[in-house]
């Protein structure tokens, strides 16, 4: 087996019936490929279904909730494990959302073999809803502009574009792929650590691909591939829930690497190790604390509104970002510069674009200029 295809299911079963069918049918004859299905304690029969109605897939039952981070990691770590020599060489993350076509994997797994520098490649994601439309979760690949805030290549704030091809001759390299279905070499996952268990889910996968341009990884999107998402299959967009993790995992994003991100930058400017690392800190708490104003800013318009429970995610996610953070230390970023000289990151926007969005109308990604982003 060269690729495990991993779903991680939490209650979700309906989706299963819908979906893991066309999948199978979409690998049968492919030697190299296999299914797994990863159950986070699901209570709505998930498990017994699987059972019964694909006795021939591989599934693994957690006795807990453990997120989108937990339960793949664990799901690697059983796969690989039990796999010994046979362990896969690729790992793929995909929602239990997800629907397929014929043909989709084989684009990804050549674009790993002829490209050793990549270390994650992903599908153009499409709307189930609205197939000619991209979706909003990953569109054609994603980045973050320099307050953190992520868009994508076909969806800039809430702005979803038609996918017409117009980013197909695009560069390939984008800053970070959607985990809803995400090809990742097992190595690369295993040297990394895997997902930060700390964000539980949600945005878990632009912090993995941010770590892997620390260790000189690329990130891709495959265009000859797609892939077509529902979309909050397991938290509605209206979950405060939903809200608060996207709060307090933005901010835990950034704590892990913008320090690196920043002492990369003086690096380059031939500032000595120690100098790079004492400003990359700086320069990230700073930054931290911007974003963290930002955040009430839009905390306020919450209780202004009305919206309460928005305002209470809020709230909440700064005082466990607070507890849960680890500050960056200056002697390991110190190191990291000694240890990784040609480490570099790439496709951070320089502007804010929220502020672009409204102001400037640069909704679409057609509309803002290459040279608005940062090398690092």
């Amino acid at each position: 087996m060269r690729t495990a295809v991993v779903i991680l299911n939490w209650n979700t079963r309906s989706f299963l019936e819908r979906f893991l069918p066309g999948l199978i049918s979409s690998l049968r004859g492919d030697a190299q490929a296999e299914v797994i299905v990863a159950d986070n304690a699901s209570d709505d029969g998930s498990a017994a279904f699987m059972k019964a109605s694909f006795p021939e897939v591989r599934t693994i039952v957690f006795d807990t909730n453990l997120g989108f981070t937990g339960g793949y990691n664990k799901a690697f770590e059983e796969i690989c494990t039990k796999g010994g020599d046979e362990a896969p060489e690729y790992f793929l993350l995909m929602n239990s959302d997800i629907e397929v076509e014929e043909g989709w994997l084989e684009p990804l797994v050549n674009w790993m073999d002829t490209h050793p520098e990549c270390g994650a490649c992903a599908p153009k994601l499409r709307s189930w809803q609205d197939r000619e439309m991209f979706e909003y979760a990953g569109a054609a690949g994603g980045y973050i502009d320099s307050f953190g805030y992520p868009f994508c290549r076909g969806r800039v704030m809430g702005k979803v574009e038609k996918d017409l091809g117009q980013y197909d001759q695009m560069n390939p390299y984008v800053f970070w792929a959607s985990g809803a279905c995400l090809m990742i070499r097992s190595s690369v996952f295993a040297e990394l650590g895997g997902l930060d268990e700390r964000f539980f889910a949600h945005m878990e996968e632009i912090d993995l691909c941010w770590r892997m341009q620390f260790a000189g990884y690329n990130v891709c999107v495959v265009p000859d591939s797609v892939a077509y998402h529902v979309g909050g299959g397991t938290l509605p967009s209206s979950s405060p829930f939903k809200l608060y993790l996207n709060y307090r995992n933005n901010l835990l994003m950034l704590d892990n690497n913008l320090a690196k991100t920043y002492a990369l930058l003086h690096n380059r400017n031939n500032a000595d190790s120690q100098l790079s690392a004492e400003k990359g800190v700086l320069e990230a708490g700073k930054m931290v604390r911007i974003r963290m104003m930002m955040d009430l800013m839009s905390a306020s318009v919450y209780l202004l509104t009305l919206r309460f429970k928005a305002f209470g995610a809020v709230v909440r996610a700064h005082r466990d970002f607070r507890r849960m953070r680890t500050k960056p230390d200056v002697c390991r970023i110190k190191k990291f510069l000694l240890d990784n000289p040609k480490a570099a990151v790439s496709h951070i926007y320089g502007k804010w674009i929220v502020l672009q969005s409204l102001m400037h109308r640069k909704d679409t990604f057609a509309g803002i200029h290459e040279t608005d982003f940062f090398k690092f």
